[in-house]
């Protein structure tokens, strides 16, 4: 049993004096300080700290004044392993995890081999219990080897406990594959969460948003069409199967108009947004680096996603984490892989760039982290920092300011836009399970 005495939780949007007791199994107590009274629940902890104290089980833990929050959820992350272990493996990608704050993750598919059958699925799942330091839950595949063009036996997949199904890397292109994975997912209780991407849009060597930057490169741009076309067509179908949906890595205003309207329609649809799509634009950027699917768009796109979390169409974000070779990276704009490495940088990020600069509250940022994507995952027990719940804590340091070190990461990639940026929100310690998977030092 652990008691982590000296911090600062977060009561109704205010930051407040507390203490939380736990083991490996829950969450015992949360206990808001107050001076002038001892409440009840500060009586439970005196006398279960004395009884297991007297028995050597009871450890005690200063947090120093730092602020305490449920662990962070992502559930949109690239691991690589197995196939491509040069770029991330699930031990360096789930301490990189650790390391900011996350500790629960959901791993995208688009593995080798691809999770899209009993056996590979089973072998994968064993890799990830052995090697990960957080909650991890892998994706299966939509088609077999996310070619779109046959669906795997979602019926076997739901039943051995793998319900969340991406084609992530790629959009499902032919419409009655897609139709009749969405039936089979609300005949089965499982989720379609799709990476919206319709390929007659995309001219070769596209590299960047079509738009004023590209322009000015003289590069391939790839329109907001790439996205949303293929969103429309999804939602369509999610409201008329009554499947529940979730679109990846949101990008454009019109993506977010969409989510709207058909969340207005009652329909079981959410959307996601990364980090980097809330912070930067195509003004931004400068090198490889900045180069992701989808591309960052124009300050419109941003400030349209922006008014979405705020207003609560947009419900998650989640950080499209993308580990590459710097050797894979060195090749350019036009010839680099998409993607850039998130896990270690978002929470600072969002801390500094969004909460301190009054555009939302640190409880909205938490729910969007925590809270909703737990919620609307239906992972149980987890996102809050609340009696009964998963002890999965994270410790952060609000007040220091610091610089991102991409030479400092635990993950192998990186690839980051926001080398040298000083910010807020460093993660100075992560339990998971009750367990202490990451410190700072």
């Amino acid at each position: 049993m652990k008691l982590i005495t000296n911090v600062k939780i977060i009561k109704e949007d205010r930051l407040v004096d507390g203490e939380i007791l736990f083991d490996e199994n829950e969450i015992l107590e949360v206990v808001e300080i107050d001076e002038k009274r001892e409440t009840s629940s500060r009586k439970i902890i005196n006398r279960m700290k004395d009884e297991r104290k007297s028995k050597g089980e009871f450890v005690e833990i200063d947090g120093g004044g730092l602020f305490a929050t449920a662990g962070l959820i992502d559930v949109h992350v690239h691991l690589r392993e197995p196939g491509f272990e040069y770029k991330e493996d699930i031990a360096s990608g789930t301490l990189a995890a650790a390391a900011g704050g996350f500790t629960t993750i959901m791993a995208m598919p688009n593995v080798n081999p691809f999770p899209d059958n009993i056996e590979t699925v089973t072998r994968y799942g064993a890799l990830i219990d052995e090697n990960s330091v957080v909650n991890t839950i892998p994706y299966v595949c939509i088609t077999k080897t996310e070619s779109g063009k046959e669906l795997v036996d979602m019926e076997a997949m739901v039943k051995a406990g793998y319900r969340y199904f991406s084609d992530d890397g790629v959009g499902v292109q032919d419409d009655g594959i897609m139709q009749k994975a969405m039936m089979e997912a609300k005949r089965l209780g499982a989720i379609i969460v799709a990476h919206t991407e319709e390929n007659s849009y995309r001219k070769p060597y596209s590299c960047i948003n079509e738009g004023v930057k590209s322009r000015e490169l003289n590069l391939v741009g790839i329109p907001n069409e790439c996205e949303y076309v293929q969103l429309a067509r999804d939602l369509k179908m999610a409201c008329k199967t009554g499947a529940q949906y979730h679109c990846c890595h949101m990008s454009t205003k019109e993506s977010v108009g969409l989510i709207r309207k058909y969340k207005e329609k009652g329909c079981n649809v959410s959307g996601e947004v990364t980090a980097h799509h809330l912070i930067l634009t195509e003004m931004d950027v400068k090198d490889s680096n900045y180069k992701m699917n989808p591309p960052l768009r124009s300050i419109e796109d941003r400030e349209t996603l922006i008014q979405g979390i705020i207003d609560g169409t947009i419900e998650i974000i989640a950080n499209d984490h993308a580990p590459h070779s710097q050797k894979e990276k060195d090749r350019g704009l036009v010839f680099a892989p998409f993607g850039i490495v998130s896990l270690e940088t978002a929470f600072p990020m969002l801390y500094t760039k969004l909460v301190k600069n009054n555009v939302i509250s640190l409880g909205k940022l938490l729910r969007l982290m925590s809270e909703n994507p737990a919620e609307k995952f239906g992972l149980k027990k987890r996102g809050k920092l609340e009696k009964g719940y998963h002890s999965d804590i994270v410790l952060i340091d609000l007040k220091k300011e610091f610089k991102i070190d991409k030479d400092r990461f635990f993950s192998k990639g990186k690839n980051t836009p926001f080398h040298g940026e000083k910010c807020f929100g460093k993660i100075k310690k992560t339990f998971v399970n009750g367990k202490l998977v990451f410190e700072e030092e």
